[in-house]
Formats: structure tokens, C-alpha cells, sequence
């Protein structure tokens, strides 16, 4: 019984005795290939799928963007010249509204001008006729003083000579 009681003692971790690495080796060969068989029918195509969706996902988005971009470059062109065409448009609106301008003021000046030369003529014809009177008053207050002074210096005055001497005087 000595005997029995030896063999029934361990002898340490199961793992390391050599009177069982046939049965651990069979049962590691069984596992490793359970393992590759559930991984390469089951995990393995999952896996794959999933990384094909994701890059489908990213190819999709990539073409999404590069459409969007390519969207906004257009847009900010026809923006840009839209923008030109305003800008055209508003340079020719106000060269036509300094033109309009330029005509209204070039008829206001003529207009003005000609009123201006209108009253001018007007003033000259006034400036004359003031004149002439002021030439008959004064040639009137002339011969009334002249007649005056005859008269205070106690000689007879006679109207046809004072009025002679008169007109011969303010004549020049």
C-alpha cells in the first residue's frame, strides 16, 4: 500500500507531467482548431463586413464632400460674378446719373445764363433811360440854376442863350 499511496500523491502541477502532454496536446490541437473555425466562419466575416461597410461609409463621404466642395466653388463663382455684374451695373448707373446730372446742370446754367443776360439787358436799358433822364434833370437844374446866377448878378437873362450855353456844355 505504500506503494498505492505514492502513485496517488501529486507530484505537482498537473500541467507539467509529462505522463500527460499526449492528452493536453490532443486537447490543445482540438481547441486551436475549434477556435480557427469559429473565427474564420463566424468572427472573421463580421469583422469584414464591417470594416467593408465602414469603408464604404468613408468612400461615400469623401464623394459627398468632394460634390459639396466642388457646389461651393460654383457658387462662390456665380457669387463673384454676380458681385461684377452689380458692380458694372451700379458704374453704369452712375456715369448715366452724372450724365443726366451734367445735361440738367448744362440746361440750368444755359437757362440761368440766359436770364442772367435777360436782366442784364433789362439793368442796361434801365441804366439808360435813369441816365437820360438824369442827363434832362441835370440839363433841366442847369439851365434853372444858370438863369439864377444871370439873374442874381442882376442882368436879364435870356432862355435861349442859357439854354444854348447849356446844351453846349453838358454836350462836351
Amino acid at each position: 500500500m505504500a506503494t498505492d499511496t505514492k502513485a496517488a500523491e501529486p507530484v505537482g502541477m498537473p500541467q507539467l507531467d509529462f505522463a500527460t502532454f499526449p492528452n493536453q496536446i490532443f486537447w490543445l490541437v482540438v481547441t486551436l482548431v475549434v477556435i480557427y473555425f469559429v473565427l474564420s466562419r463566424i468572427a472573421l466575416p463580421r469583422i469584414a463586413a464591417v470594416l467593408a461597410e465602414r469603408q464604404g461609409t468613408i468612400s461615400n463621404d469623401i464623394t459627398a464632400a468632394d460634390e459639396l466642395r466642388l457646389k461651393a466653388q460654383e457658387a462662390e463663382r456665380a457669387y463673384e460674378k454676380a458681385l461684377s455684374d452689380a458692380r458694372a451695373e451700379a458704374q453704369r448707373i452712375v456715369a448715366a446719373t452724372k450724365a443726366e446730372i451734367k445735361a440738367d446742370l448744362a440746361a440750368a446754367t444755359a437757362r440761368a445764363d440766359a436770364e442772367i443776360s435777360a436782366r442784364a439787358a433789362e439793368a442796361e436799358k434801365q441804366i439808360a433811360e435813369i441816365r437820360e433822364n438824369a442827363m434832362e434833370s441835370v440839363t433841366i437844374v442847369a439851365r434853372a440854376t444858370a438863369g439864377e446866377l444871370v439873374a442874381a448878378l442882376g442882368f436879364q437873362a435870356d432862355e435861349a442863350a442859357v439854354t444854348a450855353a447849356v446844351d453846349a456844355k453838358v454836350k462836351g
